[in-house]
């Protein structure tokens, strides 16, 4: 499989192009930024360090490698500040993210190609992406909540002091303040999670304060998120590129999932070489249900508010 990576020049684009190597899987990575010169430093540091990973082809460039990518994947966008929300970024990254789009199709897109969007906020941007891209809605995910899954999950090993690969927990919904914990269906070690001996009601709700300000902390303490960012990347993009089907929290456009339609959001979905294979409606606790509907209800505001925004030319 050929990766390009939109972006690749940031630290989010780096550190996914860096995961991806290590990953072994990904045949080829194009690495695509504005800034050409950073992108071919950072093109030449990963093949410094080739002999020690795969045989891979890496290369720095521009979207004349987009007909040729069996996946794009678009980092590139506006950092956030430590105090701003996600969608707050919207009218920042929205002009930047559909003059991207333009560019990509008019590169050209391969027909069974599929772009991961990772640029925030993420779910609006992945409903742009998908109504604007000459693609079948399938074939355009969102990380959406993948890396909130696993911050969530790693935050939940920590206190409990267990192995983080033990610990089952998801987030569902919008990347972002309306993001719902799934905590009917958390496990550690495969046993119900509010089964532990040192589990409360107020672990709970500490636990999941401190994932949903991660993005924040991180930003603050580093100026913003890398390594875990291209891990979560990483295991959507090899798992496309090996169909394995596996159930992701991944964000697409939801055509009635849980009663959710028109929007881009985070539910349980099954991800192959095709894209989003399908969603599933695992049972969920009324709150929860509850919960990830009005994340819908969030987000298609704000989606509303963009195109609004966009048909008026403003």
């Amino acid at each position: 499989m050929k990766v390009s990576i939109i972006g690749a020049g940031g630290l989010v684009g780096s550190c996914t192009a860096f995961a991806l190597q290590t990953g072994k899987v990904v045949q080829e990575m194009a690495l695509i930024d504005v800034n050409a010169d950073v992108a071919a430093g950072q093109a030449l540091d990963l093949l410094h360090g080739a002999s020690l990973t795969a045989d891979q082809v890496i290369t720095a460039g521009g979207y004349e490698h987009i007909p040729t990518s069996d996946c794009i994947c678009i980092t590139a966008g506006l950092r956030r500040k430590p105090d701003e929300s996600r969608l707050d970024l919207i009218n920042r990254n929205t002009d930047l993210f559909r003059t991207i789009l333009a560019d990509v199709r008019a590169a050209g897109v391969k027909a069974d190609a599929t772009v991961v969007v990772v640029s925030n906020p993420v779910d609006v941007l992945t409903y742009i992406a998908a109504q604007e891209l000459n693609l079948p809605c399938g074939q355009v995910i969102g990380l959406g909540t993948q890396l909130d899954t696993a911050r969530f999950r790693s935050l939940i090993a920590g206190h409990l002091g267990a192995a983080a690969t033990q610990v089952k927990a998801l987030i569902l919904g919008e990347h972002g303040d309306s993001m719902v914990p799934i905590w009917s269906s958390a496990t550690v070690g495969g046993l119900p999670l509010e089964n532990h001996p040192c589990w409360t009601p107020r672990t709970a709700d500490e636990l999941f304060t401190r994932t949903k300000g991660s993005g924040a902390e991180v930003i603050k303490k580093k100026g913003g998120a890398g390594f875990a960012v291209g891990l979560a990347i990483q295991e959507v993009i090899e798992t496309v590129a090996l169909d394995r089907r596996r159930i992701l929290p991944v964000s697409s456009v939801q055509n009635g999932c849980y009663g959710i339609r028109d929007v881009a959001l985070s539910v349980p979905t099954v991800v192959g070489r095709a894209g989003v294979v399908e969603t599933l409606e695992f049972e969920l606790w009324p709150k929860e249900l509850q919960a990830l509907r009005k994340s819908g209800q969030v987000l298609r505001q704000t989606v509303d508010t963009v195109l609004a925004r966009i048909g008026a030319g403003v």
